[in-house]
């Protein structure tokens, strides 16, 4: 501990510029991720472990305040993995799956919502705090998912259904946190002695960020069509895409909507309504950008793994943790065989939406400050979940990917290695 100290306190002598730490946290996280392909694992493993070495866990060099001012390259990351995911999403391709998807979505977010409910209710005792859980539980890390298909250049069925679930999951999650909630207020509220009006008015919000995030995202992406149609360059589609990514995601900030249903909007608006060399154009040069992308948002998502939690991760933890994969792959079964989708489909898709980390955790900061105002239950409930979200996110956001690359191993989209 002594060591560590002295070489926090050493690099943070040093006053690095932010330039030169992002170049260090650059270069370091991609050849810990080239690493990685020895042991036969996602390179974003290695990013996520080179970022929690130059976090505030070991080395320092991404402190806190200079991952706040970086944060700026995750909500970009974001929306580039947004956009990636609504350019996979073809209404024709997604009508050969059937109602098949929509029963998995509908499914598989259900049921971890209602798994983990009643698994820490049992444990607890205490509903609101169960439902909070519950709520939290559907929450995805869309980002991870598609790290693993694009880096092993997944094609498929399994591969299609995949981008689908990740992307739209997230716009019922936050439907299902908001209803659950408005539940669990109200249940503070009448044991404080205080009225539960405002129920509904607390339910509408979810609905409303879901529908404008679309609504503002069709709009975007109506504009950019016009635009993209005009430039012939992969050079100057490079650049109108850049900065329509940029745009959509400054607006989402403004009126804190969701960027990624935002700019997933402008991938499923452009891949629906675009000529064919135009959709081909903007996907070979997101190509050419994306493996940066991933180095830089997996090497500050590590840098924000606080190991030192690692311990409080108690019976609650554990219990989240197992519920939340049981519901999820649970639920993709039982509405994949609902939807009389393909059987591997069925097997396999379970594995590949494990992935926790961002939304959740953003989830969980809101539970944290909105609970606090509910007397000595809510603060319990809001450090209870804080702490056993971010703990949890570690451990999902390493077994995530591995899963995923074995899922789609098994279903014979990325090849032997």
């Amino acid at each position: 501990m002594e060591l560590i100290q002295a070489l926090q306190n050493f690099i943070q002598g040093l006053h690095l510029p932010i330039l030169l730490i992002v170049g260090l946290l650059t270069l370091l996280a991609f050849y810990t991720g080239r690493i990685m392909k020895y042991v036969r694992l996602p390179s974003i493993i290695g990013f996520m472990i080179m970022g929690a070495l130059l976090g505030p866990s070991v080395l320092n060099l991404l402190s806190e305040d200079v991952q706040g001012q970086l944060s700026f390259i995750t909500n970009i990351a974001l929306g580039f993995v947004a956009l990636s995911i609504g350019l996979e999403l073809n209404i024709d391709s997604l009508k050969k799956q059937g109602w098949g998807i929509i029963f998995i979505i509908l499914s598989e977010s259900f049921m971890a919502f209602i798994v983990v409910t009643i698994g820490i209710f049992l444990l607890t005792g205490d509903l609101p705090m169960a439902l909070i859980f519950g709520a939290v539980a559907p929450a995805s890390a869309p980002a991870g998912t598609v790290a693993v298909i694009q880096e092993y250049k997944a094609r498929g069925s399994l591969t299609k259904a995949l981008y689908a679930v990740v992307g739209f999951d997230d716009g019922l999650g936050i439907i299902i946190f908001g209803f659950a909630a408005a539940f669990a207020k109200s249940i503070l509220v009448a044991d404080m002695g205080g009225p539960t009006a405002g129920f509904w008015a607390m339910m509408a919000e979810p609905f409303k960020e879901v529908v404008l995030s679309l609504a503002i995202g069709t709009v975007i992406a109506l504009l950019f069509s016009l635009l993209i149609r005009k430039v012939k360059s992969g050079r100057d589609v490079f650049i109108v895409t850049f900065s329509t990514v940029f745009i959509a995601t400054g607006i989402a900030q403004i009126f804190h909507f969701s960027l990624i249903l935002t700019n997933m909007m402008i991938g499923i608006v452009a891949v629906n309504t675009q000529p064919n060399q135009v959709y081909q154009s903007i996907s070979e040069e997101l190509k050419e950008v994306m493996p940066l992308i991933f180095v830089l948002f997996f090497g500050l998502a590590g840098s924000h793994l606080h190991l030192s939690a690692l311990p409080a991760l108690g019976l609650i933890g554990i219990v989240y943790f197992i519920c939340r994969s049981t519901g999820l792959m649970s639920g993709a079964w039982l509405g994949a065989v609902a939807g009389k989708s393909e059987e591997k489909i069925r097997k396999y898709l379970g594995l590949g939406i494990l992935s926790q980390a961002g939304v959740a955790i953003g989830l969980a900061l809101i539970v944290k400050d909105e609970f606090t105002h509910y007397g000595a239950w809510g603060v319990k409930i809001g450090t209870a979940v804080i702490t056993t979200i971010t703990v949890t996110s570690i451990f999902f956001e390493i077994l995530g990917p591995i899963t995923t690359k074995i899922a789609l191993r098994k279903a014979g989209e990325i090849p032997e290695e």
